[in-house]
């Protein structure tokens, strides 16, 4: 699960991310609210951590814009007010959920772990599949006509985005921020590379499955015999 954190707060943040990356969460920062609606509309993230009160847009402001985006990702809005009028409006502005500060980490676990088990809001599946090829995330196995191919950590992440979103145009940026988050250095051309050699690897399985190139924007995953 990819988690985005909106907290100005630089020290909490980066506490935050540490706590839930061990527990195995890809998490990434953000601390200004121009950025954080850029970032929640790129749909990169399955879940955003949001504080209200904000320098410039405040956390309530960011929730209507990513409401008004037409973005469902949860969202849990995390504040230091705590009254029952003040989780009102939070809630009414879109929020899922609502934690007042300071909260313990395991508290915040598991409201994570109550909306994964909500339907409809993210995918908690282990196992994804397009025409003929299955993919197993847990143990990164790409199967097709009862052969395998293990990926490695990112050709995974890259190959689940995919069959996430099978049929839709992804920008690079969008593949980017979902694979190596927003606060990556890795370089342009390594993109090409993955799609290389999981174009590579869909070709050695047998499989229908391709990635094509959507030129001035980025790659769709689509059936080869569809023209």
């Amino acid at each position: 699960m990819h988690i985005l954190i909106v907290e100005d707060d630089r020290e909490l943040c980066n506490t935050l991310k540490r706590q839930l990356s061990a527990k195995k969460y890809t998490a990434d920062c953000c601390h200004a609210g121009s950025e954080a609606i850029y970032l929640a509309i790129s749909g990169a993230y399955d879940l955003i951590l949001l504080d209200r009160m904000l320098p410039e847009l405040d956390g309530l402001a960011i929730l209507k814009a990513i409401r008004q985006n037409h973005i469902h990702v949860p969202i849990i809005l995390t504040t230091a007010l705590g009254s029952v009028d003040d989780r009102i409006v939070g809630l009414d502005c879109g929020a899922d959920d609502y934690l007042v500060k300071p909260y313990a980490i395991g508290e915040l676990l598991a409201r994570i772990r109550a909306l994964s088990r909500r339907p409809h809001e993210f995918s908690d599946q282990t196992r994804l599949s397009f025409l003929d090829i299955q993919f197993d995330m847990e143990a990164r196995i790409l199967t097709c006509n009862e052969k395998e191919q293990h990926l490695s950590k990112q050709k995974a992440l890259l190959m689940e985005f995919f069959l996430r979103n099978p049929g839709k145009p992804l920008t690079r940026e969008q593949i980017f921020l979902r694979v190596w988050g927003s606060e990556s250095a890795v370089e342009d051309g390594n993109l090409d590379t993955y799609i290389y050699f999981l174009r590579k690897h869909l070709r050695s399985l047998g499989s229908r499955a391709n990635i094509a190139t959507v030129h001035g924007m980025g790659y769709r995953l689509e059936d080869s015999n569809v023209s």
